[in-house]
């Protein structure tokens, strides 16, 4: 009788274990499916860059891009590649006409707005030979004094938002005035002083009736505006890569198409991205400056260089980056397969991509591994890419002049 009494106790804990069982079951099921569309989520926001998607430019004339390209060998198939547009931005108080073009050409290349009278803008930014920049870890300003920045190139600025490498000028207006008053760069003392040396040159006069409808007085806000006007015609979009968008399949070679590919799915795109390779162009609506390095533990006992504190610099525009070095915003490396790695390990480990670490139970960053060697090359070569083939016959030609003039 004790048997038959204990025996429907034990069938009855039986049926409740498989049914605690089956709600575990459920409830674990749920659990994992919630944590995947999380993860899910979390992977779609973080695949671009914020307001990558928002091409719409708030100043007046600025076009969308010409092109725009999905390769299929790219994983990262939600990314577009493009060109850059016809359209260029204007401002709607400087609006571009020959004359003033002609004038800010004019103004650019004159040695006289300096104190000394030995530098105009074009000497820390050669346009052809040195591809918009100096070729110089710094550049020298009056007086042989050393600056303490690498000079940006001027190619392709029209398309940015913020000028120097601090991103301290919102337009090319507000960046032109500055190194005429800076005491290391042209060093000129005040505002009235560059205007006096314009008009002492009795040239200026018609041209700056030409340039601004019979008006005879020379400001420096029609200074600054004739040079702005000058430095948005300077547009390269005679690249391989360009070429490619547009439906050429053999612009680009294999490497080439292998580090185009790499660049988009190893991160590079969360910072250069858009027509103009960066966030701080004007079709990103986002955050144009990024600190450096995002991590200098990993580089601090490898590159006595990096700064000790991160600080925020403006993401430069990529395009021919291959012909601008030596690179960084102190010219401290003067090879480009060295940059990748660098910003590789100072940037990219510290990618906006996150991944859901179980020790901790949270989403956190993910440091993507260390590029190799072969990966970087294939990089390096697409942004070789990248170069106006205009200025590269310019750079090939100077470099061969500089060698025939050393052997006389």
């Amino acid at each position: 009788m004790e048997n038959l009494q204990v025996k429907p106790k034990t069938v009855i804990a039986k049926q409740v274990s498989i049914e605690q069982k089956w709600l575990v079951l459920v409830v674990v099921s749920g659990l994992v499916l919630i944590l995947g569309i999380k993860i899910g989520v979390y992977s779609f926001l973080n695949a671009v860059p914020e307001g990558f998607f928002k091409s719409a430019p708030a100043i007046r004339g600025a076009g969308t891009p010409d092109r725009i390209l999905s390769p299929e060998r790219s994983a990262s198939d939600r990314y577009q590649w493009q060109t850059l547009p016809e359209e260029i931005p204007v401002p709607l108080d400087n609006p571009m006409t020959p004359a003033k073009i002609e004038l800010g050409k004019k103004l650019f290349f004159d040695k006289n707005l300096s104190a000394d009278r030995s530098l105009s803008c074009a000497s820390c930014h050669a346009l052809e030979a040195k591809a918009g920049a100096d070729g110089a870890a710094v550049s020298t300003g009056i007086y042989g004094q050393m600056g303490d920045r690498n000079a940006p190139t001027v190619w392709n600025t029209a398309f940015q938002k913020l000028l120097f490498w601090d991103g301290r000028a919102g337009s090319l207006e507000e960046q032109a005035i500055q190194p005429f008053l800076n005491p290391v760069e042209m060093g000129m003392p005040s505002v009235g002083s560059i205007e006096m040396r314009v008009r002492e040159q009795p040239e200026y006069i018609e041209a700056f009736m030409r340039a601004y409808a019979g008006e005879s007085d020379i400001s420096i806000d029609k200074i600054v505006k004739a040079i702005a006007s000058y430095e948005r015609t300077l547009i390269t979009r005679d690249t391989p890569y360009d070429a490619f968008v547009l439906g050429d399949r053999n612009a680009l070679t294999p490497q080439q198409l292998n580090g185009m590919v790499l660049f988009a799915d190893t991160g590079c795109i969360h910072c250069h991205f858009g027509p103009n390779f960066s966030a701080a162009s004007v079709f990103n609506e986002g955050q144009g400056l990024r600190g450096f390095p995002a991590n200098p533990e990993r580089l601090s006992q490898q590159y006595a260089f990096i700064d000790k504190n991160t600080q925020s610099w403006r993401v430069p525009s990529l395009r021919n980056v291959a012909l601008t070095g030596p690179w960084l915003h102190n010219g401290e490396i003067d090879n480009l397969h060295d940059v990748v790695k660098v910003m590789s390990k100072a940037q990219l480990a510290k990618s906006e991509k996150r991944m859901f670490f179980w020790n901790k139970k949270e989403l956190d960053r993910l440091e993507n591994p260390d590029l190799t060697e072969q990966q970087v090359d294939d990089i390096v070569a697409f942004l070789h890419s990248l170069s106006s083939q205009k200025l590269v016959k310019a750079r090939t030609e100077a470099m061969a002049t500089k060698v025939s003039i050393e052997h006389q």
